[in-house]
């Protein structure tokens, strides 16, 4: 006779789990959802009072002064045919998630990276969990979020923040472990404390190396706050979602179009950043 395997009731674990933690910590949920939303209405709302033109010549001032007219003559185009579709508003609003989502990431991940880096024991308990956390689909991330802090763009954060964040980790670490040996043990025989290595050493020769990191950050950021369109997140994932829903292809490819150019603005500005870091170095 053949042997039956009992089922693992792995899902009810999971279900279990997060019923238990939503109860528990509902009070520090409900503070962090409160907090978040607090800075979600006030980026947004400031720059959504900024007149679009300023905001416009602002940006472009900005990419002017990191890589030259070039970039700043595409931001220009860029961010004016958006105006012109009618998608500032949602624009504004996708780039406020991304910003407060990458920076949140971002806090999260360098520590990690740092320490994971000094430390032997925590790379090794570190490399799988950005393994685990990497292959996971991006649409189950935005199942426990719901629990946790409901429908809407706080939720959207806490999603995108869990999925953007092994990238900055995991090059984080690759810098500072590639810092060349040979200066290190300079350091070392100069007397330097191992805070000072890492200050005045290791942390600014991996710099590069961090803010590409933070570039792909905030490219998947981008995209994980697209599809938290799915549990209310505003923005131009909201369109997209919008034009599926009413099966207008139109409307869904002019929103397309706005998250190309935002992201394709973003990653020219961080690439622009990590270029500028580069020759500091």
């Amino acid at each position: 006779m053949e042997t039956i395997i009992p089922r693992i009731p792995l899902g009810d674990w999971i279900e279990t789990g997060l019923e238990w933690l939503t109860t528990e910590y509902s009070g520090v949920t409900r503070a962090i959802a409160r907090l978040t939303q607090s800075g979600i209405d006030v980026l947004d709302g400031t720059l959504l009072a900024i007149p679009d033109w300023a905001l416009i010549a602002i940006i472009a001032l900005i990419c002017w002064r990191l890589s030259g007219w070039r970039l700043a003559l595409g931001a220009v185009l860029g961010l004016e045919l958006i105006l012109n579709m009618g998608l500032w508003q949602p624009m504004v609003q996708t780039l406020t998630l991304v910003v407060i989502a990458t920076a949140v990431a971002v806090m999260i991940a360098l520590p990690i990276g740092i320490m994971a880096a000094l430390s032997s024991r925590l790379y090794r308990v570190v490399m799988p969990v950005l393994d685990f956390m990497q292959t996971m689909p991006a649409f189950v991330y935005l199942i426990p979020a719901i629990p946790f802090f409901g429908i809407g763009s706080v939720s959207a954060i806490f999603a995108t923040v869990i999925f953007s964040m092994p990238p900055a980790i995991r090059l984080t670490i690759l810098g500072i472990r590639q810092v060349p040996a040979e200066l290190v043990e300079a350091a070392d025989a100069y007397g330097a404390t191992r805070t000072q290595k890492l200050l005045k050493v290791q942390f600014p020769l991996s710099l590069p190396t961090i803010m590409a990191g933070i570039n792909q950050t905030i490219m998947l950021a981008l995209s994980m706050v697209v599809i938290a369109a799915m549990i209310g997140a505003e923005g131009l994932g909201s369109e997209v979602w919008r034009a599926i829903q009413r099966l207008r292809p139109g409307d869904g490819f002019e929103a397309g179009i706005a998250v190309v150019i935002l992201a394709m603005l973003l990653d020219r500005i961080t690439q622009s950043l990590r270029k500028s870091s580069s020759k500091k170095e």
